[in-house]
């Protein structure tokens, strides 16, 4: 029983300090302050699970650095890309990707990162958790259970709003395309309907040309009255026909100014957990909406710069 106290303490002792690392690279990259974290707390559970997952099941090989290397790439590796596949099927987002990286599989992983987390877990195993674990083993029995009931809800509770979150941000770019996509149709159908007015003007103009020339023929005694007749009713057709297609063009008009304030007030008022999450994962990439999230990614990022 006291191993599964330790092994969930070291969950958290690692998570924190991989959000400790991605903040780190991301203040010399970037220089400020950036949460790298999927959660909002200073947690990376991958890297919690990761390191635990190495030390629970690699501490009989810790004397062999080979072999616990290889073991450490492959363990690592394989929880990467999982997590990786798994996060993408149920947000429908991928938060990271290697694919420009080469022997990558899938843009969830790559060989030169692999390699890298390999190094890393073999120094994590020969001089930080020997300290880490005997100071852990200081803490007394009840401490150590109230810590991890505490740090357990709160890192649960940040799930739940973290995961609520970005389904929330997934119907806003779902609306942001179904706009889009409406917007586009409206354009088409602009296109299609001046095309057919113009053909239904022409033969309404052909048509009443050749009424005039009718009975011009066969009423020469009364030409100009006739003429004069059939000119006021096509002038009445064509300002009826004109009134309706303004009439149309202003509803028309109407609607696209409605859908573009629309599409406007969802971009500009994205929540704040969404906005920590587009700049926490500069590579995430929506796979339903990417053309959506590239658009809300840039004006969010005009308004840091103002």
């Amino acid at each position: 029983m006291n191993d599964i106290y330790y092994i969930l303490l070291y969950f958290f002792v690692y998570g924190f300090l991989g959000w400790c690392t991605e903040v780190g690279f991301a203040a010399v990259k970037e220089h400020k302050f950036v949460n790298r974290g999927f959660l909002n707390g200073p947690i990376c559970p991958i890297y919690g699970v990761g390191v635990t997952v190495v030390i629970a099941l690699l501490t009989p090989y810790k004397e062999n650095l080979i072999l616990l290397y290889i073991s450490s790439v492959i363990l690592v590796t394989l929880l990467e890309g999982i997590t990786g596949w798994a996060m993408d099927k149920i947000f429908h987002n991928k938060w990271w990707d290697y694919s420009e990286q080469p022997f990558n599989i899938g843009g969830y992983v790559c060989l030169i990162f692999s390699l890298v987390w390999g190094v890393a877990c073999v120094a994590i195993m020969d001089f930080i958790h020997p300290p880490i674990a005997k100071l852990l083993s200081l803490l007394p029995h009840t401490l150590m259970i109230v810590v991890m009931v505490i740090l357990g809800i709160a890192m649960f509770a940040d799930l739940y709003v973290t995961a609520s979150a970005i389904f929330k941000f997934n119907k806003r770019l779902a609306s942001m395309e179904k706009i889009a996509a409406e917007l586009h149709e409206i354009s088409d159908q602009i296109g299609e309907d001046i095309y057919e007015k113009v053909l239904v003007a022409v033969e309404k103009q052909e048509v009443s040309r050749q009424k005039l020339d009718e009975a011009a023929a066969e009423l020469k005694e009364k030409t100009q009255g006739t003429a004069a007749g059939l000119r006021e009713k096509a002038q009445e057709t064509a300002a009826g026909f004109k009134e309706k297609s303004q009439d149309v063009s202003e509803e028309m008009r109407s609607r696209i100014e409605s859908l573009k304030a629309r599409y406007q007030e969802l971009g500009s008022k994205t929540p704040k957990v969404s906005r920590r999450l587009v700049k926490a994962f500069p590579k995430m990439e929506s796979r339903n909406y990417k053309l959506q999230l590239e658009e809300l990614r840039k004006k969010l990022n005009e308004k840091r710069k103002k």
